[in-house]
Formats: structure tokens, C-alpha cells, sequence
């Protein structure tokens, strides 16, 4: 099997053209095989590029678990850089996945080895837990939480696991952000994945999550804004509208780098 590996800011997928349909996507075990670090090829995810009735394109994602999961916003920019690698597009793309159609382009169209921006869905509905930790689903659900201690001392899986694995969430699972405030608009995150069920390197739709977080938190005015994150992957932007009234997030977008890291065949 043909396949291709790439990666947004340490966040890494197997990638996969299947848009003959021939992929076995209910095996979970070979998806989990081919995920696997030490015995398959390695990755956070699989994703799969399939066609799509409206001639654009739909993107399927896995978990390393092998189960069909929510979106994923670091897959969505690197699945967006596979088609322009493919040269099925050049610059600009719309595609749909689990969460629904999503447009894709180079953040700077001049260059076309720079960063990709992904626009996520819109926000409406974010739930406060407590004064520092909320709740919102921004493609995948992400509960957020502001640390005053350092995130990088923290031992993030015992901390995810309270969370992830408590009576309210443990069922369908939970993605657990811890986050330092670096300044007004910049912040420093740790992302345990459902899923995944470790800390990964970055997490798209974390970093969005904490980002509006950071918004509110912060009392932020009405107005477009653009978040600085930093991952343990690298650095990713995150830009929308925010209205703090409600609080809603619109026009949104994740901007950051997405990688062909090598392309292989795997036996299977």
C-alpha cells in the first residue's frame, strides 16, 4: 500500500489517496497497526483523501486507535497541503469533513512553501467549568484549563486522566488542554488527545479552543483577533471574530506549517 507521511508542528499522520474507495476504513486494527511506532509506520492519525459527489473533496480521519474520529485541524492543514502536493489544486481548496466543509489555502499565496490556514468551524456555545477552565467544541471537544504553575512541569497524563476519565466525560472522551498565558494575545499549551490517549506535539483544534479561551479569559473587546500559540510542536496562529457578549467566535482560522515529511510502501 501506497501511502504518505506529514506532519503540522509535530502533529503526525499517515496519509492515504483513496479516492478509488478501496481502503478497508472498518478495520480497525490495521489502521491501529499502521499508526503504531514501533510495528507499523507510525502517527497521531490516518486520514484518508476521498472524493467527494459535489467534485470537491472529503477527508476521513482515524485516530491511532484505529476509530473514525472528530476533526482534526492539524490533519485538516496537512490533508490541504497532500492535494496541493498532488497538484490536484494549487493554492486554495474546500474539502469537507466529520464537522463539516472547510476551506484551505496558502497563508501567503506568493509563496507557496509557507504556512496553510485552515478555517475551522464557527463557535457559539463555550461552557465555564470554573473561573480558569472551560469547555467548547471546536471540530473535536476540548476542555481548557489556565495554569499558574509552569504547563512543562506538569505531569499532564495523571492531570488529562482526572479529566478525560471522570464520570462526565469518560464515556465519549475529551481532549485536555493546559495552558500558561504568555501575554494578552499569546499562549503556551500542552495537549493530552482522546484518542491518541497521550500528549501529543500539537493539537489543531486545541490550540483554537485555547484561543478562545485566552479571549474570554482575558476580556478581549469585540473584534477580529489573532492568537500566538505555542505548541511543543512549534508555533500556530489562530484567528477570528470574536463577539463577548454571547461569547461567539467567527470567521475562523488555524494557520501554520504542514509537511511532506516522506511517502513509502507499507506491506499489509
Amino acid at each position: 500500500m501506497k501511502f504518505y507521511k506529514y506532519q503540522g508542528t509535530g502533529n503526525d499522520f499517515v496519509m492515504v489517496d483513496d479516492r478509488l474507495g478501496i481502503f478497508p476504513k472498518t478495520d480497525i486494527a490495521q489502521i491501529a497497526f499502521l499508526c503504531d511506532r514501533r510495528f507499523g509506520i507510525g502517527a497521531d492519525g490516518l486520514i484518508l483523501l476521498q472524493t467527494h459527489s459535489s467534485g470537491h473533496f472529503y477527508m476521513q480521519y482515524f485516530n491511532s486507535d484505529g476509530r473514525e474520529s472528530s476533526m482534526c485541524g492539524n490533519g485538516g492543514r496537512c490533508f490541504a497541503k497532500f492535494i496541493f502536493d498532488l497538484g490536484l489544486a494549487r493554492t486554495e481548496i474546500l474539502f469537507e469533513a466529520i464537522d463539516g466543509w472547510h476551506q484551505a489555502k496558502y497563508s501567503d499565496a506568493e509563496d507557496l512553501g509557507s504556512d496553510i490556514a485552515l478555517q475551522m468551524i464557527p463557535v457559539h456555545t463555550v461552557k465555564q467549568i470554573e473561573q480558569n477552565c472551560f469547555e467548547l467544541n471546536t471540530g473535536s471537544p476540548h476542555y481548557v484549563c489556565m495554569e499558574e504553575k509552569p504547563i512543562h512541569d506538569l505531569a499532564i497524563t495523571d492531570a488529562a486522566h482526572a479529566i478525560r476519565y471522570n464520570a462526565t466525560y469518560k464515556t465519549e472522551g475529551i481532549n485536555v488542554n493546559f495552558l500558561n498565558l504568555l501575554g494578552l494575545k499569546s499562549l503556551d499549551i500542552r495537549t493530552y488527545e482522546r484518542g491518541v490517549e497521550d500528549e501529543t506535539l500539537s493539537c489543531g483544534t486545541g490550540a483554537t479552543a485555547s484561543a478562545m479561551a485566552l479571549a474570554i479569559y482575558n476580556g478581549l473587546p469585540a473584534g477580529k483577533h489573532l492568537i500566538q500559540v505555542k505548541v511543543k510542536g512549534g508555533d500556530l496562529k489562530v484567528q477570528f471574530h470574536f463577539t463577548p457578549q454571547v461569547p461567539s467566535f467567527e470567521d475562523v482560522w488555524l494557520i501554520g506549517p504542514a509537511k511532506q515529511v516522506f511517502a513509502g510502501e507499507i506491506f499489509v
